[in-house]
C-alpha cells in the first residue's frame, strides 16, 4: 500500500461543514498527487479566487487515511509583500514616456504603454547606483532577453528583469541610457526597503500586442478552437464566446463594427444588475494604422473619458497594468473578431474584479468608436442597458445562444496581434481625409502646436504617421506654404521652450528632410540634412535651435472629434487654444528664401519627427492656389492658461 498525498488549501470558516467542502472542490479538481521531492525547490499557485491572506494554514495531507504530515500556520494579520507601482519614466528625450512603472517581484519590472523612437545609435535599460542616472550603471535585457540596442516601442506593454544576482535592493534607478553620448532619455527612482515579493519566478517575461504564438502562450486553445459556449449582446451585434481553463478564462468577441470602432465587454459594476461604474472590461479593436489587434484592460470609474487619473480609463493609464493577455485577431466582411485569456482572479484589488470559479456573474458590453490615443471613446446607443440582466457563468458548458455565429473560425484568415487585416477586411464608410489647407501670399507665419485631426488629418495628407500633435501655421493643420525666391518671411514660433521637457518643447527649423527631428538625429542622420533656417552650431560644431518660443496650444474642448467633423473648419469648433499663463514673446525665425533653394522644403520640429509638412519654393510672379480661409474660423477663441481650463463633458462614455 501507498500513500496518495495531495497538497491541500484550506480555508477556517464558520463550521467544519464549510471547511470540508471548500477543500474538497479543489482537492479533486486540481490538486496533484505528490511525488518524491528531496531538497528541491517547489512554487505553488493558489488556486484561482484563492488568496493567501484568506489562508489558515497549508498542509502536505494524505487524502485516504486524513493525516497531516506537515503544516505550517499563517497569522491572521499577515499582510504579504505586494508590487510596488512608481511613478512613469520622467521624459527627457526620443519621445521616451510610459505609463506607471511597476516592480512586480525583486527582479521584474512591469513598463505599461512604453514609448521609445529607437533612433538612439547605443541606447539600454539601465540600473545603478546614486542620485541621477549615470554613466556608472549596468545594462538589463530588453523583453526578449538580450541586450541589443533597444528598439522602438509604441505603447508596448514589456516585463524585463534584472540580470544575475542582481535586485532592486541593490538600485536605485531604471534608465533609458545611451551610452555612446553617456545621455539619459528618463528614469524612474527606486525608493529604498521597497516591500516587493521576492523573485522565485512567479513572473515570467512575457509582452503583450505581440504576435499569437507568443502572446498565446500557456493557454490551450488555439486559433482554431472551436467554443461550444455563446450568447449574443446588443440585438446581436456583438457575441461572446467563452471557456475556462486553469489559468483563467479564454474569452472571444466578435462584432460588426467600423474599423476605427472598439468593443468591449466584462464584469458589471455592481452584483446582481447592469452597473457601468466599478465595472472591469476588455477593450478589443482593430488598429489599422499598424494592422495589428488589441485588447486592453479597463476599470470604469466614472462616466467620462480618462484624464489620467479617473474615467473610463485603461488600468495601465492610471498605475495599473494590462492583465489582459491578446490571442488573436481577425477582421473579415465587417465583422471584428479578438480572442483574449484572463484570470478568473483579481490580479489587482484596486483595477479588476473577481470572476467567481462557481455561479452566475452579471456582464456588460458596448460598441463605440475609438479617440486619437486608441483608447475607448463615448459608446452612443450601443451598450448593455440598466434594465438588461446579462450574467454569464463561466465555468458552464455548452450554453450556446447563438444560432449562427457571427465570425466562424477560419484558420486560413485569422491573424495574432502583429498580423495584417485580412483581404477580406471591410471598406464599408471608407474615411475621406480633409481638403489640405494652403497659404500664399504670407510673408508673416505664426508656429502652434494643436491636435493631428485623426485619419482625416495629418496622416491621410502626408502619408506619414503622426505622434498625435502637429504644427499649426496661422491657425491651420500642416497648411502647405508657399514662398517666392528671394523674399523674407517671419515665423513667430509658439510650441514651447522647455529643453527639460520633450513634451513641452518644439523648436522649428527648415530643413529639405520630409521627416524633421533633427536633434534626435546621429551624427550621420544630421549630415543627410540640409538646414534652411532655425539652427546654428557651436564652435565645436554641436547644433542648438533658435527658434523656440513660449507654448501656445490647441487643444481639445472635450474629446478628439476628428470622426465626425466633414471639414477641417467644422475639427476647429471643437477646439480650444491655451497659452502658457507666464507667456513670453513668441520666438523669431526670419529666412531669406535662397535663390537657389530647392522647390521643396519643410518646416519641422527640432524634437521630434514628422511635425510639420511642405514648404514650395516658386519664382516670382508665380501665382500659387488661393489660401483657405479657413484660420478666420478659430479667431475669437479665448487664450487661457493651461493650468485653469476645465470642462464639463456632456457626452456618456463607455
Amino acid at each position: 500500500m501507498f500513500f496518495s498525498l495531495y497538497l491541500l488549501l484550506y480555508f477556517y470558516e464558520k463550521s467544519l461543514q464549510y471547511f470540508t467542502a471548500k477543500s474538497v472542490r479543489f482537492q479533486y479538481r486540481e490538486a496533484p498527487v505528490l511525488g518524491r521531492y528531496d531538497n528541491k525547490d517547489v512554487l505553488l499557485k493558489l488556486p484561482l479566487g484563492m488568496k493567501v491572506r484568506d489562508l489558515r494554514w497549508l498542509s502536505v495531507w494524505c487524502r485516504r487515511f486524513a493525516v497531516d504530515f506537515g503544516s505550517v500556520q499563517f497569522p491572521a494579520d499577515l499582510d504579504p509583500a505586494k508590487p510596488q507601482v512608481l511613478p512613469e519614466f520622467k521624459r527627457l528625450g526620443h519621445g521616451l514616456r510610459s505609463g506607471s512603472v511597476t516592480i512586480l517581484d525583486a527582479k521584474t519590472f512591469y513598463i505599461p504603454n512604453l514609448h521609445y523612437d529607437g533612433a538612439a545609435p547605443d541606447a539600454y535599460f539601465w540600473v545603478g547606483t546614486g542620485t541621477v542616472p549615470n554613466a556608472q550603471g549596468i545594462k538589463v535585457p530588453n523583453e526578449l532577453g538580450d541586450t541589443n540596442n533597444l528598439r522602438g516601442y509604441q505603447g508596448e506593454d514589456i516585463e524585463i528583469q534584472l540580470p544575475g544576482d542582481l535586485t532592486v535592493h541593490d538600485i536605485d534607478w531604471l534608465s533609458v541610457w545611451c551610452i555612446s553620448f553617456r545621455e539619459n532619455f528618463g528614469h524612474v527612482m527606486i525608493p529604498k526597503n521597497l516591500d516587493v515579493p521576492p523573485a522565485l519566478g512567479q513572473n515570467q517575461l512575457t509582452t503583450t500586442k505581440i504576435p499569437s504564438e507568443t502572446s498565446g502562450a500557456g493557454a490551450t486553445v488555439g486559433e482554431g478552437h472551436e467554443f461550444d459556449s455563446c450568447i449574443q449582446l446588443l440585438n446581436g451585434r456583438m457575441q461572446v464566446q467563452w471557456e475556462a481553463i486553469l489559468e483563467g478564462v479564454i474569452i472571444r468577441l466578435s462584432a460588426r463594427m467600423d474599423e476605427n470602432e472598439y468593443m468591449s465587454f466584462g464584469i458589471s459594476g455592481a452584483e446582481g444588475r447592469t452597473k457601468m461604474i466599478g465595472a472591469d472590461v476588455a477593450v478589443a479593436y482593430f488598429n489599422s494604422e499598424d494592422n495589428k489587434f488589441y485588447a486592453e484592460d479597463y476599470i470604469l470609474n466614472a462616466k467620462s473619458q480618462c484624464d489620467g487619473n479617473n474615467g473610463v480609463c485603461p488600468d495601465s493609464r492610471i498605475g495599473g497594468r494590462n492583465d489582459v493577455s491578446m490571442l488573436y485577431g481577425q477582421r473579415i466582411n465587417g465583422v471584428t473578431t479578438v480572442a483574449y485569456q484572463r484570470s478568473l482572479d483579481a490580479q489587482q484589488d484596486k483595477f479588476d474584479q473577481v470572476i467567481p470559479p462557481v455561479g452566475r456573474v452579471n456582464v456588460i458590453a458596448a460598441i463605440g468608436p475609438l479617440n486619437s490615443r486608441k483608447e475607448a471613446n463615448y459608446h452612443s446607443t450601443d451598450r448593455t442597458g440598466p434594465q438588461e440582466d446579462h450574467r454569464i457563468d463561466f465555468t458552464s458548458r455548452g450554453v450556446n445562444q447563438c444560432p449562427v455565429l457571427l465570425a466562424p473560425e477560419d484558420k486560413t484568415k485569422q491573424h495574432g496581434s502583429g498580423g495584417s487585416s485580412s483581404s477580406g477586411t471591410s471598406t464599408e464608410n471608407a474615411i475621406q481625409p480633409w481638403k489640405p489647407n494652403v497659404i500664399s501670399g504670407k510673408t508673416e507665419l505664426r508656429a502652434r502646436i494643436g491636435p493631428t485631426g485623426g485619419k482625416k488629418g495629418y496622416t491621410a495628407i502626408t502619408g506619414q504617421p503622426s505622434w498625435g500633435i502637429a504644427w499649426y501655421i496661422n491657425d491651420l493643420l500642416i497648411p502647405e506654404i508657399y514662398v517666392e525666391r528671394g523674399e523674407t518671411y517671419t515665423f513667430l514660433v509658439e510650441g514651447g521652450n522647455d529643453p527639460t521637457n520633450s513634451a513641452r518643447w518644439h523648436p522649428l527649423y527648415i530643413t529639405d528632410n520630409q521627416e524633421g527631428g533633427y536633434g534626435q538625429k546621429t551624427d550621420a542622420q544630421q549630415r543627410e540634412q540640409r538646414v534652411f533656417a532655425g539652427i546654428e552650431f557651436d564652435p565645436s560644431g554641436f547644433p542648438f535651435p533658435t527658434a523656440a518660443g513660449s507654448l501656445c496650444e490647441w487643444k481639445h474642448k472635450t474629446v478628439d472629434k476628428w470622426a465626425v467633423s466633414e471639414t477641417f473648419e467644422e475639427y476647429t469648433q471643437t477646439l480650444i487654444l491655451e497659452c502658457e499663463s507666464d507667456r513670453e514673446q513668441p520666438a523669431n525665425l526670419t529666412w531669406t528664401v535662397p535663390l537657389n533653394a530647392p522647390n521643396t522644403l519643410y518646416y519641422q520640429c527640432y524634437t521630434h519627427n514628422s511635425l510639420g509638412w511642405k514648404i514650395n519654393v516658386v519664382d516670382r510672379g508665380f501665382e500659387p492656389p488661393k489660401a483657405r480661409g479657413a484660420a478666420s474660423s478659430l479667431v475669437g477663441f479665448r487664450i487661457s492658461s493651461l493650468a485653469v481650463l476645465l470642462l464639463p463633458l456632456s457626452v456618456l462614455f463607455l
